[in-house]
């Protein structure tokens, strides 16, 4: 079974800023295409932004566009979701997941980690 660690969730207060990161002992990320999700109780799983295994191409929700930012680490082994100007509406669960096509569809991804929760809040 692979294994996906996220990291960096915690309490931010309104316009802060969060670096996730998504990590595997497993498997080297750079070969697969990797995507952030998140999810609040109640509701479906929203797909965040996306990064594909080949080139790099990245792809990100309208909601989050211009805000958050997915990078990786190569020699790390390491995605990252960088989190700017954080709102209450960002609040959930954030998940990373790898599948072999990138996309914002939670379909089209294999392995999931355990999440780690965020909360936006003054």
């Amino acid at each position: 079974q692979v294994q996906l660690v996220e990291s960096g969730g915690g309490l931010v207060q309104p316009g802060g800023s969060l670096r996730l990161s998504c990590t595997s002992s497993q498997i080297t990320l750079e070969y697969y295409a990797v995507g952030w999700f998140r999810q609040v109780p109640g509701k479906e799983r929203e797909g965040v932004s996306t990064m594909e295994s080949n080139d790099g191409a990245t792809e990100y929700a309208d909601s989050v566009r211009g805000r958050f930012t997915i990078s990786r680490d190569i020699a790390k082994n390491t995605v990252y979701l960088q989190m700017n100007s954080l709102n209450p509406e960002d609040t959930a669960v954030y998940y990373c997941a790898v599948g072999a096509w990138a996309g914002l569809d939670s379909s089209e991804y294999d392995y999931w980690g355990q999440g780690t929760r965020v909360n936006v809040s003054s």
